[in-house]
């Protein structure tokens, strides 16, 4: 049996955990539930997951933001396969589930960003529908180190 649903619980929080760490290395079990339910009570943000066979097999992490320009949005912040099951539509299956989320909520789009790096996830995402609209530029600021 496949499914999405959201990880609310420690547990399956930590569940996600592997999948995760492939995106975002720098991340350890040991803080990482807490980093998450960190975010979802300061930010809104959201952990969903595919499930296939009781096994996680795709991440994705999101919140909702308003602007001017891009009216009410869901930004995806996080969005990876685990890297034994890619390419079996795991991914597919998860974007449409965020699109047709964003959708539910109102949202006028659905947003995020890429590294310049990553081109298997762009050719993903432009197969997806989702165009290159603007450059997204960073300077850091008070060496803020990533969790």
């Amino acid at each position: 049996m496949t499914e999405i649903r959201e990880m609310t619980t420690d547990a399956e929080v930590l569940e996600t955990f592997p999948v995760m760490r492939q995106l975002r290395p720098w991340l350890t079990e040991d803080t990482y539930v807490d980093a998450v339910q960190r975010r979802r009570a300061d930010y809104g943000y959201h952990l969903v997951a595919r499930i296939e066979e009781g096994r996680v097999v795709c991440v994705a992490g999101y919140k909702y933001s308003h602007s001017f320009h891009f009216l009410k949005y869901m930004y995806v912040d996080d969005l990876v396969s685990d890297e034994t099951v890619r390419s079996r539509g795991h991914g597919d299956a998860l974007f449409d589930w965020l699109e047709a989320e964003s959708r539910c909520q109102g949202c006028a789009n659905l947003r995020l960003d890429t590294g310049v790096q990553r081109i298997d996830a762009q050719r993903f995402y432009d197969r997806k529908g989702m165009t290159f609209l603007c450059q997204h530029r960073v300077k850091e600021i008070n060496g803020l180190r990533r969790e």
